[in-house]
């Protein structure tokens, strides 16, 4: 019993080099994949979260939510249609993604978040004009491309000391409403708050040399080899555009970027406070 006590007192002391690095900064984490599907996982998730919250830790959540908008699409007998994995968007479905979105989804993260002790306040794109958008491709409907991203809203409610939950709705200056990439999202908002880190929940465990071998995990990227990384063949499919938004992040302000999987419990902890990390980092 005390031999376990002691092991549990040398991973806090082990931890605390990295509290003390992460301590008054700010940590945008892109939410999705397994980790917002299974129940398990979404408690630890939030418990992560909350955690660095305590230790001075500023968290920035923000999420998508593709399969349950296809879920309720799907309640309510509409197809959904896909070109280059972007999903078809018109005006009913965009009201569909507000009610789920910016609704449902947002708002039980919210609740998760106050369930395990802590203070969150869901947000939209939309609210404040967070997100600044406009039309992708005609063809796409209302699907937008990041223009602007106002963090005021986001900076406010940090300085308050909550958690700040984002749901990836943009709007233009007309008031026309669009579904943006969560990933995306996330990027252009750790840019503009220029974080600290940006953490990439996924189902991969990072980039790989090679795709079909686990051991071949890239742990570090430097903005600069990116290019040759997808040239030769190594960043292929999904991880692309992944990839893409973390490089962005970090040539726009961010200090770095991590790609983690999220199937792993408390993933994020292992990644920011310990010394062998979980996942891919890019970096300037």
């Amino acid at each position: 019993m005390i031999i376990d006590i002691q092991k549990r007192a040398e991973v806090l002391i082990q931890a605390l080099p990295y509290i003390q690095k992460y301590y008054g900064k700010t940590v945008v984490v892109k939410y999705g994949g397994s980790a917002m599907e299974d129940e398990a996982l979404k408690k630890a998730v939030m418990g992560d979260v909350v955690l660095l919250t305590l230790v001075g830790v500023k968290i920035v959540l923000v999420h998508g939510g593709g399969p349950a908008l296809s879920a309720v699409l799907k309640q309510l007998g509409k197809e959904t249609t896909f070109v280059d994995g972007l999903r078809v968007t018109d005006l009913e479905t965009v009201d569909v993604a507000q009610m789920v979105l910016a609704g449902k989804v947002n708002k039980g993260l919210v609740n998760l978040i106050q369930n395990v002790g802590g203070s969150a306040v869901g947000l939209s794109g939309m609210d404040g004009h967070l997100i600044e958008a406009e039309q992708l491709d005609e063809q796409l409907g209302y699907v937008g491309k990041i223009v602007a991203i106002q963090p005021s809203p986001i900076a406010d409610l940090l300085e308050k000391g909550y958690i700040p939950v984002v749901s990836s709705l943009g709007c233009d200056k007309e008031g026309n409403v669009y579904n943006i990439n969560a990933d995306t999202a996330a990027s252009h908002i750790a840019a503009a708050l220029k974080a600290e880190s940006l953490i990439n929940l996924t189902d991969t465990i990072g980039v790989l040399g090679d795709a079909k071998d686990p051991s071949t995990l890239i742990r570090r990227i430097k903005l600069g080899e990116i290019a040759a990384l997808k040239s030769g063949g190594v960043i292929t499919g999904g991880m692309i555009p992944k990839l893409e938004c973390c490089a962005h992040a970090v040539a726009e302000g961010a200090k770095r970027a991590f790609i983690i999987d999220g199937r792993v419990p408390h993933s994020i902890l292992i990644e920011m406070l310990t010394d062998e990390g979980i996942g891919t980092m890019v970096t300037a």
